[in-house]
């Protein structure tokens, strides 16, 4: 397992050092559309680039963030168009059951933009809740205009963290894993209370 988490990681480092902001896009468009690539090797390499001026910084982060509004466009219609055939289909075998979809529905359509905005920082859902958020059937223009917020933010944060890490910016990858728990356990305890409050 960890030759080929290191595998991955070659081979993200190796397309992005030969095509630059090519490889930014392509990887990170596939990882918003739902291919195991992770940002968080991405964007953090991208940015130590930037040190000596082999990529411009701000450049890595706008074209990062594009890159995640293609791919999350793309699982945002696969929820649209498959969400609910998939519900019905086989939602038997993960406890799901269609009146789940109307709950999902009047949850976006009171906070899809928070949920939206939120997901969209967090590690380990932030992929995913574009096909929610087709599934919720969320409005396009706030599900843009959301996604593209939060993958600047996060973009942003990544880039920076392999600038000041420098050399040592893989030193991030053995923690990814906690990161997202932790944040995961944050987001689902906090709407929980968040949504109760608001009844």
């Amino acid at each position: 397992m960890v030759s080929v988490a290191a595998g991955l990681i070659e081979f993200i480092i190796s397309i992005i050092a030969r095509i630059g902001y090519v490889g930014i896009f392509i990887t990170m468009t596939l990882e918003s559309a739902g291919v195991p690539i992770p940002s968080e090797v991405v964007v953090p390499f991208a940015g130590y680039l930037s040190i000596n001026g082999d990529l411009d910084f701000f450049t890595v982060v706008t074209v990062a963030t594009v890159a995640n509004l293609v791919g999350s466009l793309l699982l945002y219609y696969v929820g649209i168009y498959y969400g609910r055939l998939f519900v019905i289909k086989y939602g038997k075998y993960l406890l799901l059951e269609e009146r789940h979809l109307s709950y999902v529905e009047n949850l976006f359509a009171r906070y899809g933009s928070l949920i939206t905005f939120i997901g969209r920082i967090t590690p380990g859902v932030r992929t995913y809740i574009s096909i929610v958020a087709g599934m919720g059937r969320m409005r396009m223009v706030p599900f843009i205009v959301y996604t593209i917020v939060g993958s600047f933010i996060w973009n942003w944060l990544l880039a920076y963290v392999g600038v000041l890490l420098g050399e040592n910016w893989e030193s991030i990858v053995p923690y990814l894993d906690v990161v997202a728990l932790v944040a995961l356990v944050v987001l689902v305890v906090g709407g929980y209370f968040y949504l109760r409050r608001r009844g």
